[in-house]
């Protein structure tokens, strides 16, 4: 069996990561593609890392079993399923279920430290880096945490400050230039998707 190709998505937190990739799923069967979120690979509340206030910190690169993340990936890779419980952000509205994910001839795994952990990076063959500017990326933050994991307004901005730009700009901005594609999305990126979309399809053919 060919080796799958692997596609790293990553870019700081609402950079519209999850929106670019929508786009690309779609051009797409799941026969064709597996997609793989690193936000299913948070260690559980208790395990997290606190900041000087005590608030738990799910943005430091410690916040995720990447070594499981990394296991699941090459057992992707070897042709096999993986099963995964899915993470609900600990929104008591949403329950979680069990997640399947199939060998595909391609594989997009998406996050935060995609490019950050070495495990994880030496497994891309194409690494693509989602960018915006700051107060874009803040409002798409706030609309997303409150409306799907029932965050308050508060919490949100405490969150982006105290731990969300501290570790893009010290562990994840200085990568940028390391990935094979910059993606610039400030105000729209389908463009950027339907080239890689182009590039996949040239992959499978």
């Amino acid at each position: 069996m060919k080796k799958p190709y692997v596609i790293g998505i990553t870019g700081g937190s609402g950079s519209g990561k999850t929106f670019f990739l929508k786009h690309l799923q779609s051009s797409f069967s799941t026969q064709q593609l597996c997609l793989i979120s690193q936000d299913n690979y948070y260690r559980s509340r208790e395990q997290q890392p606190l900041d000087k206030n005590g608030v738990s910190n799910f943005d430091l690169p410690e916040s995720i079993d990447h070594e499981l993340l990394a296991a699941d990936l090459n057992t992707l890779i070897a042709g096999k399923t993986v099963k995964k419980l899915e993470y609900t952000f600990n929104n008591p509205a949403v329950s979680s279920g069990w997640l399947e994910f199939n060998p595909a001839p391609i594989i997009v795994v998406e996050g935060l430290f995609v490019q950050y952990f070495p495990g994880v990076k030496a497994l891309l063959d194409l690494s693509v880096f989602i960018e915006a500017k700051d107060h874009i990326k803040l409002g798409r933050r706030i609309r997303r945490d409150q409306i799907e994991r029932g965050y308050d307004l508060d919490d949100v901005l405490y969150r982006y400050e105290h731990h969300v730009m501290p570790v893009y700009e010290r562990l994840i901005e200085p990568l940028k230039h390391q990935a094979d594609l910059i993606v610039p999305n400030n105000e729209h990126v389908l463009k950027a998707a339907g080239v890689l979309a182009g590039h996949i399809r040239s992959l499978l053919a």
